[in-house]
């Protein structure tokens, strides 16, 4: 039984990736977004819990055993059909059509209920299985949910590093699904050596009455209390790591997998181990107080700890906020440090359950009923710190104001605990006294960010956060005579530079001077501004709507344009030509039918997470059908799979050298090389661009070699990156290959003969 609930956790993890992947492109990629699919996923889990407490303890153990191999076979039946409604009804045919919060929180959950009910009524059903003892109840329910969850810690780092990467999105589903049946096999196996005994049902006088005699630790619903507000709690936890360490590690597709994992390993092994003390223990209540409370005044030193630590040797040398830290020493160094941040609190906290289940396992006619509301509490808690902390406090006290709010909650439990039962009790005393110091000692937002951005005492700063990230903007010139110079960070990555970096003004303007009459422009993705305003560099742009994912990239931007009101970025705020917003690009194209004569998009790194979302196959067709006939699609082309997916979807195609900048039509591009070194030394033109960086001219240099170029009738390779396998965000599975290489002779010759590539 261990075996097959390791299995179940291990599966669980990887449709939970999955899922919340594919529901992602139908809900968007914002936060909000992102909190109605894990809303929906967690009410199929508490939908699940609610259902198991109600009939687990009137079934026999063998039907109880029975009733959870049914469970998991119907989660594996739906793992393997679920791309069908999740991603080609949902992600593919109603992204865009449905609009309403509350109708995408609707389907997400319709898409959603049939798996989650069934994952959240197998706990309850296993402990009416095992329940045969009264005094080992809470030590074998415990054991096997630790097990369960060390699993899905397990199936969150190999899914995230090997198996996803590998297999792509759909044979992680199958992979998943043939874990569940190794459950259901081994469950089955178990069958004759359980009671067919089925318990009569009790008459609800007696249940009542034997409910009030058998609490000597307090009242289910009390502890139930108690479990909601610890799982707020260690989600949250759980979310502010994901952002402190996005921000110090560079935010990459293994990056919430890896935080994810250890916590979800160091949960399982703190159950694991408080499940062999749980017997031995007359009153769990102190030992629950000490090691939740604990658990965050470690976590909160930790923190602590990191955010001093940072600036300075060794650390400095691998997780400077200059540097890339994807690959190499930043990546080893952001591991290690995420294991000793994450681990040792999850470690705490995951002994909490255990102890729980020793105060209200008290009578083996309704272990399935407490097992039940018990994780329903959980499930409840969990969705709360999740959606309460990735909507709610992160938009309105930000990252360390979160910390302390959990400071807050953490010195309340503690203190109602003392004021009832435990006055006089040292160790109580001493965390509560530890977590309430951690509302002083922890920083505030403006000096967190500051030190993880290297901001020194001569700097003046640009920054924001909210629910959808973090930017910040470090200006090295103190003076400001001649406007802002330093670097523009967006969830960790420095994105860009303010004065723009040439190639940023080259991707934004080359489109609108190619194209014979750009009239409407959409750029999606802001960044440090350099492309939306490079894309206004043509008279006939009559508009150009820029679209950014993080909004306090606008709210960076705009403090820069207040602090240098003739500089091109106050321009853009001010002129109504250009239209600034915050949403989701991808999104945004899949919604209304506007036609646009220039798409851009200044597309982040193929290595960072989500990444894939701008690359794929299916993205592309979504930007061709919103371009109007003639139109030009304009994007970066970092790796050699970019350039093979984009040239799979548009007829006409041309690769930009050496800068490695593609364009896409369904017609002819009007390309001349000379043509367009002319345009872009117009005095308009030049005027226009030097307003965004005065130190560069020479465009015409980013495009002066031999450009690749296909036709209808190129020979293709065909589309390599797709929504359901974006290889190269899974960057440490599959090489990334770069352009330069396509532009080599010999190389094209060879593609060219074997007809594998242009």
């Amino acid at each position: 039984m261990a075996i097959a609930f390791f299995c179940s956790g291990f599966g669980a993890l990887l449709c939970q990736i999955v899922w919340q992947r594919m529901l992602g492109i139908f809900a968007g990629s914002d936060t909000v977004s992102a909190a109605l699919v894990v809303g929906a996923f967690l009410a199929g889990l508490g939908l699940g819990s609610i259902i198991g407490a109600k009939i687990a303890d009137r079934l026999s153990p063998r039907n109880a055993m029975i009733g959870f191999a049914l469970a998991e076979g119907g989660v594996a039946l739906f793992a393997l059909v679920s791309k069908f409604f999740l991603y080609d009804f949902l992600a593919m045919d109603l992204a865009g059509v449905v609009d309403s919060p509350i109708a995408i929180f609707a389907l997400c959950f319709a898409g959603l209920v049939l798996p989650t009910t069934l994952m959240g009524a197998s706990l309850p059903l296993l402990a009416r299985a095992i329940a045969t003892n009264l005094d080992t109840v809470a030590e074998r329910i415990s054991s096997l949910y630790g097990l369960n969850t060390l699993g899905a810690g397990l199936g969150a780092l190999l899914g995230g590093w090997v198996i996803v990467g590998n297999l792509g999105f759909v044979g992680a589903l199958v992979m998943a699904a043939g874990l569940d049946v190794i459950a259901v096999i081994l469950a089955l196996t178990l069958l004759p050596a359980l009671s067919r005994e089925t318990p009569p049902p009790p008459a609800r006088a007696a249940v009542a009455a034997a409910a009030s005699s058998a609490e000597p630790f307090g009242s289910l619903k009390l502890w139930c209390l108690l479990v909601f507000l610890s799982g707020y709690v260690i989600v949250a936890l759980e979310i502010v790591w994901v952002r402190l360490l996005g921000q110090v590690g560079q935010y990459h597709a293994y990056l919430f997998p890896t935080v994810l994992g250890i916590f979800l390993l160091a949960d399982g092994l703190g159950m694991a181990v408080a499940a062999r003390m749980v017997r031995r223990m007359k009153d769990p209540r102190p030992a629950f107080f000490i090691t939740q409370a604990g658990g965050f005044a470690l976590a909160a030193v930790l923190i602590l700890a990191l955010f001093i630590a940072l600036p300075y040797w060794p650390i400095n040398q691998f997780l400077s906020a200059d540097v890339q830290r994807l690959r190499g020493g930043g990546l080893a160094t952001t591991i290690i440090l995420t294991l000793i941040v994450v681990g040792p609190p999850s470690f705490l906290i995951g002994m909490t359950f255990p102890f729980v289940q020793r105060a209200v396992q008290q009578d083996l006619a309704s272990v399935g009923a407490r097992v039940g509301w018990v994780q329903l509490a959980n499930i409840l808690g969990n969705a709360a710190g999740s959606i309460g902390t990735g909507i709610v406090t992160f938009h309105l006290l930000g990252t360390a104001g979160t910390l302390k709010l959990l400071a807050g909650l953490s010195v309340l439990l503690l203190a109602g605990w003392l004021w009832k039962e435990g006055r006089g009790r040292k160790p109580e005393m001493a965390l509560a006294a530890a977590c309430a110091l951690a509302l002083v000692a922890l920083p505030g937002n403006a000096t967190l960010w500051s030190r993880l951005h290297a901001e020194q005492p001569n700097h003046l700063v640009a920054w924001a956060e909210d629910r959808s990230g973090v930017a910040f903007f470090r200006d090295d010139n103190a003076a400001g005579q001649d406007g802002p110079h330093g670097p523009f960070f967006i969830q960790g990555f420095s994105q860009g530079r303010i004065p723009f970096l040439p190639i940023h003004q080259f991707l934004g303007a080359v489109g609108p001077l190619v194209h014979p009459d750009p009239k409407m422009v959409l750029c999606i993705g802001i960044g440090s501004g350099g492309t939306p305003w490079a894309a206004g560099v043509s008279a006939a742009t009559q508009q150009v709507r820029a679209i950014e994912l993080v909004g306090p990239v606008l709210t960076a931007l705009e403090q820069i344009g207040n602090r240098y009101p003739q500089g091109p970025i106050a321009e853009m705020f001010r002129n109504p030509r250009w239209q600034l917003e915050y949403g989701d690009g991808r999104r945004a194209l899949s919604k209304g039918e506007q036609l646009y004569d220039v798409i851009q998009a200044d597309a982040i790194l193929p290595e960072g997470s989500h990444s894939g979302l701008l690359y794929s196959e299916e993205f592309l067709q979504q930007v061709r059908r919103r371009l109007a006939p003639g139109g030009l699609y304009v994007q970066w082309a970092p790796t050699q799979r970019v350039v093979e997916t984009f040239s799979s979807v548009f007829p006409h195609t041309l690769l930009l050298m050496p800068s490695s900048v593609i364009i896409g039509s369904d017609r002819p591009i009007p390309f001349d090389a000379q043509a367009l070194a002319r345009r872009f030394a117009e005095p308009a033109v030049q005027a226009h661009l030097a307003r965004g960086n005065t130190a560069f001219s020479d465009y015409a240099a980013l495009f002066n070699r031999t450009p690749l170029a296909w036709n209808p009738t190129t020979p293709r390779a065909g589309a390599s990156l797709t929504d359901v396998f974006p290889r190269d965000e899974f960057y440490m599975n599959n090489t990334v290959t770069g352009t330069q290489a396509l532009a080599r002779p010999q190389d094209l010759m060879l593609r060219a003969a074997t007809g594998s590539r242009p």
